[in-house]
């Protein structure tokens, strides 16, 4: 006989979210059908046409007790405002480096199209 009878497994399966829930995650892994893998808070969400590292916004469209699916509406807001400070690195030149860039497109656009005349 089961010594533990009358008691009650406590831990509760908690899903931290429910269907139509929009989040920016990672996409942590691969599955075994090609899916990404996304966490939240612990819960395993699988995406459908995500890549491992991608950042993602997804919508949560089922809830399990143990895991949950969900597909790409967008690119993670994280993403892009990582990706437009990285554009705006690319832009911003040490003043030398800007000089000499301004120095060639200023002879170039003056002599732009007077070769062939």
């Amino acid at each position: 006989m089961r010594q533990d009878r009358g008691r009650r497994d406590f831990r509760q399966s908690y899903a931290p979210v429910k269907v139509g829930d929009e989040l920016d995650v990672k996409i942590e892994a691969v599955g075994e059908k090609g899916d990404g893998i996304a966490k939240k808070d612990g819960f395993v969400l699988f995406v459908p046409g995500a890549k491992q590292g991608d950042n993602v916004r997804i919508k949560v469209t089922r809830v399990l007790a143990k895991v949950g699916f969900a597909e790409v509406v967008g690119q993670s807001e994280k993403a892009e405002s990582e990706e437009s400070q990285e554009s705006n690195e690319e832009v911003d030149a040490s003043p030398e480096e800007a000089g000499s860039e301004d120095q060639y497109s200023s002879q170039d656009s003056e002599n732009f199209g007077e070769e062939n005349q």
